[in-house]
């Protein structure tokens, strides 16, 4: 990964943004993933919001034969809390952040950013959202896990102890198993984090009552 900003996909909800989504996609997938979805979540009402959906890198992803593609990490097994690409995952993060601080530049503060993910794009979001050193509106993650779970209680920074957590999942999710996801909303929790924890009956994806959970979350939270 170089250190160059990464490509984004933005839409905008209205003239001169005072907010912003940064949403990250899963293994595979790239930025235009999630962009239909902003029509959906409705939030005319709210103040202007950006969303930038970025690509993550390409790059070789071990779990599938090497081949190369978009990937915030490497996944090694299937046994996805095992041999973590630790260094992939950092990588990823500091992208992220430098998202963000583009948003500051562009005269959005921290405080009005969410960063939201699904799968990897989950697993980046909780890893970066924990870890940032200034408070965020809040975060999304579907279809995912915290990564790293082990180094979360000694890494996290306070600036974000008390930012609003969403996680959905699929019940029948045969990438990232349910009970991985509980695992991670339990350890969020037991650092004292406010997770509002959500379940559907759907695999690996997404759903419209979802979405409908997820704009209203969005709406608490983008004041």
């Amino acid at each position: 990964m170089t250190s160059a900003l990464l490509d984004t996909i933005e839409r905008e909800t209205g003239t001169t943004p005072t907010h912003a989504v940064i949403w990250l996609h899963g293994l595979g997938a790239d930025g235009n993933d999630f962009v239909p979805i902003v029509p959906e979540l409705g939030l005319d009402a709210t103040p202007a919001v950006r969303f930038v959906f970025p690509n993550a890198p390409v790059q070789p992803v071990t779990i599938n034969g090497g081949m190369a593609m978009r990937s915030w990490y490497d996944i090694r097994v299937v046994d996805l809390s095992r041999q973590e690409d630790g260094a992939g995952i950092a990588l990823s993060a500091q992208a992220v952040q430098a998202l963000i601080a583009r948003e500051n530049a562009r005269g959005i503060p921290t405080r009005n950013i969410v960063l939201a993910g699904f799968s990897q794009g989950c697993a980046m979001t909780l890893h970066t959202g924990l870890r940032h050193p200034e408070k965020l509106a809040g975060l999304v993650g579907l279809s995912g896990y915290l990564p790293l779970i082990d180094t979360a209680a000694g890494e996290r920074h306070t600036a974000n102890s008390t930012t609003p957590i969403f996680l959905a999942h699929g019940l029948h999710d045969p990438v990232v198993p349910l009970a991985r996801a509980e695992a991670s909303r339990t350890a969020l929790e037991q650092l004292g984090y406010s997770v509002q924890w959500h379940t559907y009956p759907m695999p690996h994806s997404v759903c419209m009552p979802e979405v409908q959970d997820i704009a209203a979350f969005l709406k608490q939270v983008l004041k």
